[in-house]
């Protein structure tokens, strides 16, 4: 069933989603599904060592979708006049 659109219900709110668990950098990290601290790093992802339950990593977000910037030229690239 479809909800009506309300901008002020559908508004971003955090505190409507729950919780929310990620891999803290810098924290005991204590696995969701078996309680352990052992993991795998990642970029994106932290794994259980043992359960291999994936977390989010917490830094992941602020990095965005591609950590290395892509640089694009205008033009073809035209050697320099001056090289011997």
């Amino acid at each position: 069933m479809l909800m009506p659109i309300d901008s002020h219900r559908n508004a971003f709110n955090p505190s409507n989603r729950g919780y929310h668990a990620v891999y803290r950098e810098n924290a005991v990290n204590h696995c969701p599904g078996c309680g352990r601290t052992h993991w795998y790093l990642g970029r994106v992802l932290a794994e259980c060592a043992f359960c291999a339950t994936a977390l989010p990593l917490q830094e992941a977000y602020r990095q965005g979708p591609a950590a290395a910037p892509v640089i694009r030229r205008s033009r073809p690239f035209e050697p320099a006049l001056n090289a011997a």
